[in-house]
């Protein structure tokens, strides 16, 4: 009969995996406590760094209906529970690893299924969901700048255009229309230096 010690921990693994929406698996050896300390603040609250034993996860993973853990289970290992944004949480494993090879990535899990060190590297390598959101969020504001532009230049078009063609009868020795006249006349009487009441 399993010690009521194990049953726990394995009820808890598996609530993590369940709740988790990833895991990434990794290898721990010669990490001090110190070093493992500033992983998990490195991965900040959206993600936990829980060291377990072999036997332990796989029965967890089992329980929780995670599969394709179970090659990746070898040697000391630690998984990356990762609530919030996946790709911060691979960008922070992988810099982490970078800096201490004592650190290695053995694969995870998302979506349903499981996850190789090289899909890893790039969800590691794309770009936070705040930064796509900023770019998209830019890249829309030029656009509607754009087509405001758009919709403006036809109005100023259709005004410069009728302006030209009333300038133009003018020049023929036609009148210009009311409107223009009346447009034109306050300008021209200002030029002049009269003032309008006068």
């Amino acid at each position: 009969m399993a010690a009521p010690d194990k049953i726990a921990a394995v009820e808890e693994i598996t609530n993590r995996f369940r709740e988790a929406h990833a895991s990434v698996v990794t290898e721990y050896q010669g990490l001090s406590v110190a070093k493992l300390t500033q992983l998990r603040r490195d991965l900040g609250s959206d993600a936990s760094f829980r060291v377990a034993k072999n036997t332990l996860v796989k029965r967890a993973a089992e329980n929780a209906g995670v599969p394709g853990l179970d090659d990746l289970l070898a040697g000391p290992t630690a998984i990356t529970f990762i609530q919030g944004e996946a790709v911060d949480a691979a960008k922070a494993l992988k810099k982490f690893a970078k800096e201490n090879p004592g650190l290695s990535i053995k694969g995870g899990y998302m979506d349903g299924r499981a996850l190789s060190i090289a899909e890893i590297e790039q969800l590691a390598d794309l770009e936070s969901r705040e930064v796509l959101l900023a770019r998209l969020a830019g890249a829309m504001k030029a656009n509607l700048s754009k087509a405001a532009s758009l919709f403006n230049q036809p109005a100023s078009q259709v005004a410069r255009l009728a302006q030209a063609l009333a300038d133009k009868k003018v020049e023929g020795g036609e009148s210009a229309p009311a409107e223009v006249e009346a447009e034109s006349a306050p300008a021209e009487a200002t030029a002049d230096g009269d003032s309008a009441e006068s």
